[in-house]
């Protein structure tokens, strides 16, 4: 059907060329989505970055942070770095072992290969395509098992996530002194809302009347309506992956053990390792507020509310050691720092194999076995 001024032509198509229209919409909804998603990060970056320019012009921060910069021992820092890159070596080889266990035979240099490319893809590249989805849609393509490869890339990452919380928790109730556990229970959410009760209640003012009006106008409703049934379709989806990874992992128990052992070492190996960087800063808080304050950022990093967790980690880190650990706001800034300093740094290993096309099956060992 067109319209045209106050002419209406009723055009009537095949049932066949109307599903053809449909999807064309719902590929033309998606791509706005995905554009709107990435604007929002984006925003959420150059706020965070300009917020924290404004933040160094005061007070000569700008000095005080070059000079923490400059003390730091070449030394130190290189081996803080190898830590950090041979903890993602081994962290490829523990989706390689997650592979191994559902009989997905893949060469361990082509699993560091594609982990590294998403690693890349993670940081750097601010498309809606993350790096769990790029490892998640190579390595489908190098076996037949394609279902259990891509699931995982999703047990991989639940592994991970399960195993930070782990160490955040066992480090907060056994290693930080009750004062330590005070401050940070003092400060806690609803302190928060309660110092910014004001913002909190104009914030719930304005949703309720956008919402009022979106949902007095028709539009408004179906728009409601489409976010609504996505957010059950995608819930629904997730639980389902999960439920079949349990499925499949549970018969393979001690492969799973196996790789929560192996995350619990890295994680302690690397946490140690930025805590030496931070007593070569200056920082002389105990080991056990980098075991809790780093694991945490790490798992709220990995909510994809900006790119690459950029500005949300590194205030996230700074904030907590400041607050809870009284380090000097520049000395905290400067740690986490550091750590988005190796983070991107490993990452271009992966720029590299996408450029060189070392991603790609033909360069690929893979048995079909």
């Amino acid at each position: 059907m067109t319209l045209d001024n106050n002419n209406i032509d009723v055009v009537f198509v095949n049932p066949g060329s109307r599903q053809a229209v449909y999807q064309a919409i719902s590929e033309s909804t998606k791509k706005k989505s995905r554009y709107t998603f990435l604007l929002l990060r984006i925003l959420v970056v150059s706020t965070g970055i300009v917020f924290g320019v404004i933040w160094l012009s005061g007070d000569q921060r700008w000095d005080k942070l070059l000079s923490i910069f400059c003390r730091i021992s070449p030394l130190v820092f290189g081996a803080t770095f190898g830590i950090f890159v041979v903890g993602q070596i081994m962290l490829a080889f523990r989706w390689w072992l997650l592979l191994r266990t559902q009989s997905i035979i893949i060469s361990f240099s082509a699993v560091v290969r594609l982990y590294f490319l998403g690693l890349f893809y993670s940081n750097f590249m601010p498309g809606s395509v993350g790096g769990d989805l790029i490892r998640a849609w190579y390595v489908t393509q190098h076996t037949n098992k394609r279902f259990e490869a891509a699931l995982s890339v999703l047990v991989d990452r639940i592994i991970g996530l399960f195993s930070i919380l782990l160490v955040a928790s066992f480090s907060y109730a056994v290693f930080l002194t009750s004062e330590a556990r005070r401050k940070i229970s003092e400060d806690n959410f609803f302190k928060i809302v309660g110092d910014h009760s004001n913002i909190l209640l104009w914030f719930v003012i304005v949703a309720l009347v956008v919402s009022a009006l979106a949902f007095i106008f028709k539009s408004g409703r179906i728009i409601f309506g489409k976010i609504f049934s996505k957010i059950y379709f995608y819930s629904a989806k997730t639980l389902k992956k999960l439920y079949d990874a349990i499925v499949i992992y549970c018969s393979k128990p001690l492969a799973v053990i196996a790789a929560f052992g192996l995350t619990f070492f890295l994680l302690i190996l690397t946490i140690t390792g930025f805590w030496i960087l931070g007593r070569n800063i200056g920082i002389g808080v105990g080991l056990e507020y980098y075991y809790v304050f780093f694991t945490l950022t790490w798992v709220l990093g990995s909510v994809p509310v900006s790119i690459g967790g950029v500005v949300v980690v590194e205030g996230l880190l700074a904030y907590m050691f400041i607050n809870f650990a009284g380090v000097e706001p520049e000395a905290a800034l400067a740690l986490a720092l550091c750590q988005r300093v190796f983070l991107m740094i490993s990452s271009l290993p992966g720029a590299v194999i996408h450029i060189s096309g070392r991603h790609l099956p033909k360069k690929f060992s893979v048995d079909f076995k």
